[in-house]
């Protein structure tokens, strides 16, 4: 038995249905073989306009339709966390002005302060934003709560370094600031054109340098404490042909900052490519103030040093 595609012609190839070949309107036989009414045909024809002019209406309407945020889809969006990114600093930014009227003794003016800076807020602010930033990075599920107090705990710490090296080099801050702004805003610019990428290489020469620096970090602290370095930089302030050890550490720090960027961004590309809950975008809000912080503060300790050797 033949099959049913063979002898119906719906399903034969152009060449075979009634050698029209490559026409693109079969002509439409009648049951005695004559060609039908013109009326017939031009109504077929209008039906057809009908079908497809409803098609194009509804694919139009898809078009204008906004797209689906997070809330609709509960899914993570790039735009879902650049507003978490943005509260997240809003938060650091109202205790940074606290830390820093804290520091300076109740004033905002540095002309005002009649003693040295308090270092309260400073230790408060370093030691609740570790302890934060170790819970927060360990824990399998984003809490914004906890997200939000380490956001508060660094805001004190970062307004209060601030003012304390304002009180030493005036115009410190907004210099710090600029940079900063211009590193994340390089960054951002060279991943978001695909000219800079994380890849496994990369983040394993990373990481080696991050436990690197991590124990010379803790070294150079402990060596201050005990008093065996008693210079303000300690080990950072010695000199490789002339240049300040700090200065080389920083510059490679904030090379390891920037790189620590495209981490997260990459981050939370993979999070939306992947469909992520929307809650993740709390991890990468985190994850970009971590690194922001962290390149403030590098930058900030860059130029003091510069500018302690003038």
């Amino acid at each position: 038995m033949a099959s049913p595609g063979f002898n119906n012609p719906v399903f034969q190839e152009p060449q075979s249905r009634g050698g029209y070949g490559t026409s693109l309107q079969p002509p439409v036989q009648g049951v005695s073989g004559q060609q039908p009414p013109a009326g017939f045909v031009q109504g077929s024809q209008l039906g057809h306009m009908g079908v497809d002019a409803a098609a194009q209406a509804r694919m139009e309407g898809a078009f204008a339709a906004p797209p689906a945020g997070s809330l609709d889809t509960g899914r993570m969006t790039v735009e879902d966390t650049v507003i978490k990114t943005l509260m997240l600093f809003g938060a650091l930014l109202v205790f940074a002005v606290i830390g820093w009227v804290w520091t300076l003794g109740g004033t905002v003016s540095l002309m005002e302060v009649q003693q040295y800076p308090s270092m309260v807020p400073w230790l408060i602010g370093a030691l609740g934003g570790f302890v934060l930033g170790l819970v927060n990075s360990f824990k399998k599920e984003p809490s914004p709560a906890l997200i939000f107090a380490y956001a508060a705990f660094e805001g004190l710490f970062i307004g209060s370094i601030s003012a304390f090296f304002e009180f030493q080099w005036q115009g410190i801050v907004v210099q710090a600031t600029l940079a900063t702004v211009s590193v994340i805003g390089v960054t951002l610019a060279l991943f978001a054109s695909g000219k800079i990428r994380a890849s496994a290489k990369a983040t394993k020469i990373f990481m080696i340098a991050m436990i690197g620096y991590l124990v010379f970090s803790l070294l150079n602290l402990v060596l201050m404490w005990t008093g065996v370095n008693d210079d303000p930089w300690g080990m950072r302030s010695a000199t490789i042909m002339g240049i300040p050890l700090g200065l080389i550490i920083g510059v490679l720090v904030v090379i390891m900052a920037a790189y620590s960027l495209v981490l997260d961004f990459d981050m939370i590309q993979r999070g939306v490519r992947n469909g992520a809950p929307r809650k993740y975008g709390w991890s990468g809000a985190f994850g970009i103030m971590v690194t922001v912080v962290w390149l403030y503060v590098e930058i900030l300790r860059i130029i003091a040093i510069l500018r302690g050797n003038d």
